[in-house]
Formats: C-alpha cells, structure tokens, sequence
C-alpha cells in the first residue's frame, strides 16, 4: 500500500506557522505588528486586487533570508521544493550598493497562492564584491566551515526526494528540523575584530559571515492600508521609517509597498569571549497591488527614476514630506483607473464570466463576441491578479533604514544571473512569464466557453 504524503501547500502552512511562531517569541515587536496588521484590515474596505481574501490574508507573510555560499543555496531550493515554492525572478541588489543578489521563493500556481502565498527573499552573498583579497579568503573560509541544515532535515529532504513525499509524521519532524535553519544565535562563531572588518566592508556582509546559520531577518505581514498601519505604529511604542517604500497611494494600487520598523539592537558573543551587538532583524509590513506588464513596469521605472533622481529619501526622515510629494506629482503620469490600465496593458488581469455571462453562454448566443465587447456587456469580469513578487529598490530602501546608510559604496554594477541559476541548480523562473499565462489562459476559458455551446449546438 502506497504512503499517505503530507501536501506542499500544508507543509508550507506548517512551516510559515512554525517561522511566525518562532519569530514572535524572538521578536516581541512583530507580535505586535500583526495585531496591528489584524485590526487595520479588518476596518479596511474590500481590495480590488483578486487574491487579497480574508482566508489568503490572515496567513500571508514574506520573509527575507541572507545565504553565504552556493551550496547553501542549493539546498535551501531543496528544501522549498517540498513546501511547493520554486525560485521566481532574479534581483541584482549591488546596483544599489549591496553586495548579494537574491530570488524569491514562492507557489506559483492560483490554487497554491489562494491557500497559502508564503514567500522567502532569498539573498546569497557576493564574494566577488569584497574588495580585500584577504577578508574575502576569511569569509570563504567560514562560511565553507558551516553547516546550516541540521543532518535530520537533510536527510528528510533526501527521503521526500526519492519516495515522492512525506508521511505526517516525518512532516512534523521535518518542519520543525528545517525551522531550526532560521533561528538567531547570540554567539558568533568570528572573534570581535573580524567581525568589525566584515561589518566595515559593508554590513550585510557581516550579518551574513559572522553567524551559524541565516536568521530570518524579518516576516512580513500584508495589510490592505499600508498608511493606516504606518500611523498607528507609534501609538503601540514602534517607530517606523519615514517614508513608505514602492510607489505613492493611489484609487487603483500597485505593485508593492513597504514601511518597517528600525532594526533591534541585539546583544552578541564572539569567539574570543567579547561581547558586542549586532542590528539584523526587524519588523515590516506591505500592501500589494496589481502586477504590471513589461510596458507598464518600464514607467513605473521611469517615473521613480526621475523622481529619485531630483530627490532621495534622507535615512533621518527630514525630507519625507518633500520626498512624498515628489512621488506624488511624479506618478500622476500613471494611469489610475482599472479598465485604463487593463486596455493600455499596463496590468495584468485574471478573466471570469459573470453570472450573466455564464447563463449567456448556456444559452450560445453571444459566441463570436471578443474579450473587450463581453466585459463591456457584464458578460466577462476582469480582475487585477495581485503582484507577488518584489521591488529591488524598495528592497534597497528598507536595508538601507534598518541597517544604517554608512556603508561603502559599491562601485561596479555586475549583474550575474548566470552565476546565480549555476548554484541554484535550476532556471529562475520569469514572474511576467507566469502572470502573462495566468492572463491568457483565463481569457481562453472565457471564450472558449461561449464557443463549445456554439458548436455543441
């Protein structure tokens, strides 16, 4: 008799349960973001956005890891694997002079994201970009040395690769083995002065050198207001970041847009009996819109560059308002309406009949009508499909609040996707690629079921 094998979609609900429940009891000020996030949404007026459901958002979180070495990587896609997530996009993040570039791993598919849209930005280190031939050979040097899969964990994986899955039981013990990946640790494995070296080559490089493993450095909850929770922060003892990252608020949203809360000063012991302290994990929150095709990203891109070009958000917060402004005046060349955006193809969009529109089809007559004409009618709904990736600036911006804005610049923009797929071990896959064929394929199926009735008949 075959075994019974725990689902993707429940493994990845078990596992960003277990990440949730262990960063709450490690990070008190995220226990308190979610209630904040709990009680803004449910003040909030419905979202446009299809997938922003009670159910999806009461469980929906991203989180952000930092990983040292291809290895490491490789196997962290192992492992996503069987939590039905796979690496989408490619972020290259030393354009804004961070030394890693990253994926996200996430469901891909409309039945995985309504359950469960869990999502892990996931950076590896780029040695390349330490400048010094010998503190680069020193973090080569540590981070080889580490193991951060617990040998359990590892072999599970192994097993659920070959069986085709996991029992429930070998599930339990498999999340909260593969759980232990992401726990802090107070002792550092790097004496006090190496760590000072690493975090004056830039401090992502730190945080990721001078530890066991890789701390999830934030979770992240999605609210449907982001501006209302930006403002109830402070009355709960949190002070957040100035300046909202992504694009301005608007009537039709987009995108993604983030706000967070300072890095927490946490205290560490290093390998020769020093103490010292270390900032890597806070607290973040996003409010998603639509996902925009390559036309309608490339103005987005346009319109925050001219805007960041003439004025940046200072790390203190002293130009916000100008700053938002700024953004503002800037993006009102962004069409804000939905049939505007779904017509220029600036959105992408899932199709559905209406209830008219079903029994239309029933009936047969309306079988040579385009896509356009039977929305027109009521016949055909178009809803905008929810952005579930990432924004690399925005990314940026938020590093840069939490961790400080003194780190040396990096000089040279050396995008490496091909390096990045090498160590993955499999092709990152393009997230316009999968919102385009949700798009075309619920097209089709609003068609074609106006014509199946017209040649049944």
């Amino acid at each position: 008799m075959s075994p019974q094998f725990v689902s993707a979609d429940e493994l990845r609900t078990r596992f960003s349960t277990g990440m949730s429940r262990m960063y709450r009891d490690e990070v008190p000020a995220y226990g308190t973001l979610l209630d904040i996030v709990e009680t803004v949404n449910e003040q909030a007026p419905d979202a446009p956005v299809e997938t922003a459901s009670a159910g999806r958002l009461s469980v929906e979180r991203h989180g952000a890891i930092r990983l040292g070495t291809a290895r490491e990587l490789f196997d962290m896609r192992r492992m996503f694997a069987l939590l039905g997530m796979e690496a989408v996009g490619y972020y290259d993040l030393s354009v804004a002079g961070i030394p890693v570039h990253s994926t996200a791993f996430r469901p891909t598919s409309p039945h995985a994201l309504a359950r469960n849209p869990f999502r892990v930005f996931t950076s590896l280190l780029r040695l390349d970009l330490i400048a010094s031939d010998e503190l680069r050979a020193k973090a080569q040097s540590l981070l080889q040395a580490r193991s951060i899969f617990t040998p359990l964990a590892l072999d599970l994986c192994s097993r659920a690769e070959q069986i085709g899955g996991l029992t429930a039981d070998e599930a339990d013990v498999f999340v909260a083995e593969f759980t232990k990946t992401f726990q802090w640790h107070a002792q550092a494995p790097v004496t006090a002065a190496l760590y000072e070296e690493l975090l004056a080559s830039h401090r992502l490089t730190a945080d990721i050198v001078s530890f066991k493993g890789p701390h999830i450095n934030h979770l992240t909850p999605r609210t449907l207001d982001i501006e209302a929770v930006q403002a109830q922060m402070p009355e709960h003892g949190i002070a957040p970041k100035a300046v909202i990252e992504g694009p301005p608020a608007r009537q039709c949203p987009i995108l993604l847009r983030q706000t967070s809360f300072k890095a927490i000063v946490e205290p560490v012991l290093f390998a020769d009996g020093e103490s010292g302290q270390h900032l890597a994990r806070f607290g973040e929150i996003e409010q998603r819109g639509a996902a925009l095709t390559p036309k309608g990203r490339a103005l987005y891109d346009r319109l925050l560059d001219a805007v960041r070009a003439d004025i940046l958000p200072a790390g203190d917060g002293s130009n916000a308002d100008e700053y938002r402004a700024r953004l503002e005046a800037g993006f009102a060349a962004f069409p804000d309406d939905w049939e505007t955006l779904r017509r220029e193809g600036l959105a992408y969009f899932q199709y559905a009949l209406t209830p008219e529109g079903q029994a239309a089809a029933l009936s047969g007559g309306e079988c040579d009508l385009d896509i356009d004409t039977l929305i027109a009618r009521g016949l055909v709904a178009a809803t905008p499909q929810t952005y579930e990736d990432f924004l690399p600036v925005s990314a940026a911006g938020i590093f840069a609040s939490n961790l400080g804005d003194g780190d040396a610049a990096i000089n040279a923009e050396r995008s490496n996707q091909e390096a990045f797929e090498t160590a993955l071990g499999a092709p990152i896959a393009d997230p316009f690629a999968l919102y385009a064929t949700l798009e075309a394929r619920s097209q089709a199926e609003c068609l074609e079921a106006f014509q199946a009735q017209a040649v049944a008949e």
